[in-house]
């Protein structure tokens, strides 16, 4: 029931908000903006979530996060969030782990590749850095896995750095406030500046985290707007996928250390298709072949 109430409680707070109406009034002087902040800052204090990774602002903690967080859901990052950080603590305890641990505790996440880059990431951090992150967005773009959103988002959740960035969440509020009319026709380039503008750059980290969480609103109850997206990319089936495929594979390998093509051949009956991921792998540097032997690389 209580439940309940709160999605009802939800749901009320943002259908009484006049979109359209706001879109047509809205200029970017300081009254207007504070108005907009007013309104995320006021669902945020009665709605926004809590997850342990915004408990600090610990930069090694934040990458990890940010990095699981690419293409995952926050239901599923939460427990491996808990179990990555007590298995490698820092970035020096990551940096030395062999990647057939970093994998191992990352099995349940998908796109496996993230953990090679997080253990890379963290190399790069010790060896270039001196175990200290940088807190430049253009630095972080050279670092393995990590774009330009993710790098000012790792900044500003670590360092509180008034970065400007979109993420899926966040072009669904803007989009919804400033570009309810065409969504199906509104690109990244026409919603940044909105981002820049409207940015609270003295507590950048809380403004964004409580951005997000009214994005997760909005889609929860609007749940046909992120498919109008410009930028919607519906994603691919998994089941039967390359993708399954490839992670069984590595999953039998954190299991058995090491297996051969036959092992394989149980995971995918084409035998050209499996090959065909066998050498995706071998090429991303995530198996190696030592003689009839597979093992992580």
């Amino acid at each position: 029931m209580a439940q309940q109430n709160i999605w009802e409680n939800q749901q009320s707070f943002l259908d009484c908000i006049d979109y359209a109406q706001f879109q047509k009034k809205f200029s970017c002087d300081s009254r207007a903006i504070k108005k907009f902040q007013k309104i995320i800052y006021d669902y945020y204090k009665t709605f926004g979530r809590a997850f342990v990774w915004r408990q600090t602002t610990e930069p090694y903690k934040i990458v990890v996060s940010e990095v699981m967080l690419q293409q995952t859901q926050t239901s599923r990052v939460g427990p491996k969030f808990d179990l990555f950080i007590k298995t490698f603590p820092d970035f020096t305890s990551l940096a030395h782990a062999p990647l057939h641990d970093v994998i191992a505790c990352w099995q349940g996440l998908g796109y496996n590749r993230r953990a090679k880059y997080l253990r890379e990431i963290a190399q790069k951090v010790v060896v270039d850095h001196g175990g200290v992150l940088p807190n430049s967005p253009k630095i972080l773009q050279t670092f393995p896995g990590i774009g330009s959103a993710t790098a000012a988002s790792i900044c500003a959740f670590a360092f509180n750095e008034p970065t400007v960035f979109i993420e899926t969440n966040i072009r669904t509020v803007f989009t919804k406030f400033f570009f309810s009319e065409n969504i199906s026709s509104v690109h990244d380039k026409d919603i940044l500046p909105l981002v820049a503008t409207t940015l609270d750059k003295k507590n950048a980290r809380v403004w964004y985290y409580a951005l997000t969480d009214y994005g997760v609103g909005l889609k929860k109850f609007f749940p046909s707007m992120n498919a109008k997206s410009a930028h919607y990319n519906k994603q691919s089936r998994f089941e039967g996928s390359d993708r399954q495929i490839r992670g069984k594979i590595l999953k039998l390998l954190t299991q058995k250390k090491s297996a051969t093509q036959k092992d394989f051949s149980v995971l995918c009956k084409e035998k050209k298709r499996l090959e065909k991921i066998i050498l995706q792998l071998q090429n991303e540097k995530l198996i190696i072949q030592e003689e009839d032997l597979f093992k992580i690389f």
